[in-house]
């Protein structure tokens, strides 16, 4: 296809540098109008879906992001043609080292490339190249382009379209594709950067907290008070293990000690407030009315796990792990503290203390777990407990009725929440 003269134009404006080539509708909307939009998804599926209104054959596109998160290495956003959201992958760490990944326009766009572009069919096509060519014929699309989308500090991400138009994109629409990507790098690095706050903070602090202080809870002092079952949870013998250990094999212990115990907790509503060295602090907000029943839940599904894990330990010629597990209910405080620049979103209050006391407890008592009156009058479950009675717990004045579980229970009962 000859180019037209407005071609002629734009490509000379894009030689000599100059940005945009040409200012279009979708460029404006792209700059102006997704200010409101949170999700870069939803904002790609429109882009698409007006570049293919606009006439411009584009019938698949995908992001590829490199992105910080404790579990991915990256993530690709993809669209299709008559697709009203997008697909979203996610890659762990070490796909960077597979045939796919190495054998991909995606990586050569990592290594430097400026632009890949290959017709898929028709006259002229070029020789078999990357593998995701087979799968692109299969889907009947005849054209490729992959441009990388810069970020600061030399962060490069990467945008591919495809077009299903016979003998592939135009020239016209090559430059319009490629005039879009200085306004997408843009737009997409305020929503990683925002997605990459979120995950940071739910990574560090949990969701919620992450979610307070996202909406401006970081003034020193500033929380409230809430009605929470409370679970403390601590390894013991763990200073014995670190000091014989590898480092390597003390790190992999904790994280699968951690793993068992916290993927519970997460699952039946519990939110994990801070790890203490080889313990962990979690609450069950009561503004669930299942909060208790959902604890004793994640209690009876972590012992299983732990079960399994020491089973591996031993099979590695480790002792197994014990623990110790204080719980109890009552009104904690919930909010920043500490100095005037380094704060610590946590809870605080008596009802905490009598948690870790009888967390402490569990050490004299010889079992893995125990209850408070308190808690287990809420829970509603006294008949499946064993009543160990009155103790005076460290720094109370008045002793503490206290409940544990029958020795080797099989599992806990449901409870039924009051």
């Amino acid at each position: 296809m000859t180019p037209s003269l407005d071609t002629e134009e734009r490509v000379a404006s894009v030689l000599d540098g100059l940005w945009p080539a040409e200012k279009t509708e979708i460029l404006d909307w792209l700059v102006t109008g997704t200010k409101d939009e949170r999700f870069i998804d939803e904002i790609f599926v429109e882009l698409c879906d007006r570049l293919r209104a606009s006439g411009i054959s584009v019938a698949r596109g995908a992001l590829a992001f490199r992105i910080r998160h404790p579990q991915w290495l990256g993530a690709r956003i993809l669209w299709k043609a008559g697709m009203a959201s997008a697909e979203i992958a996610t890659y762990g760490y070490g796909s960077e080292n597979t045939p796919e990944y190495l054998n991909s326009p995606i990586n050569d766009i990592h290594q430097g490339a400026s632009e890949i572009r290959h017709r898929l069919n028709g006259d002229g096509i070029d020789e078999a190249g990357y593998t995701i060519y087979e799968e692109l014929r299969a889907e009947g699309l005849t054209d490729y382009c992959a441009w990388p989308i810069e970020h600061t500090f030399g962060k490069r991400h990467v945008a591919t379209f495809s077009s299903d138009r016979p003998g592939g994109f135009t020239d016209a629409e090559v430059l319009a594709l490629k005039n879009l990507m200085p306004a997408l790098a843009l737009v997409s690095e305020i929503r990683l950067k925002n997605r990459m706050t979120r995950t940071l903070l739910e990574t560090y602090v949990g969701p919620h907290a992450g979610e307070k202080i996202l909406n401006g809870a970081t003034t020193r002092g500033s929380g409230m008070t809430v009605g929470a079952a409370i679970l403390i949870c601590d390894l013991r013998n763990f200073t014995h293990i670190s000091d014989l250990w590898p480092r390597d094999d003390v790190i992999e212990l904790l994280n699968g000690y951690f793993d068992a115990m916290c993927a519970p907790i997460e699952e039946f509503g519990g939110e994990i407030l801070k790890f203490m060295g080889d313990g962990l602090l979690a609450i069950f907000p009561l503004t669930d009315p299942k909060a208790c029943e959902n604890l004793l839940k994640a209690i009876a599904s972590a012992q299983r796990g732990l079960v399994a894990l020491n089973e591996i330990n031993r099979q590695k010629g480790h002792d197994p792990l014990g623990y110790g597990i204080g719980v109890h209910v009552g009104d904690v405080m919930y909010g920043n503290i500490g100095s005037k620049t380094r704060l610590d979103f946590t809870v605080i209050g008596p009802a905490v203390n009598i948690a870790s006391r009888l967390e402490t407890l569990t050490k004299e008592t010889g079992r893995t777990v125990l209850f408070s009156e308190e808690f287990v009058r809420m829970a509603g479950n006294r008949e499946e407990l064993e009543n160990l009675g009155p103790w005076l717990l460290r720094g109370l004045e008045t002793p503490v009725e206290v409940y544990a579980l029958p020795q080797n229970p099989v599992q806990i009962p449901p409870a039924q929440s009051r």
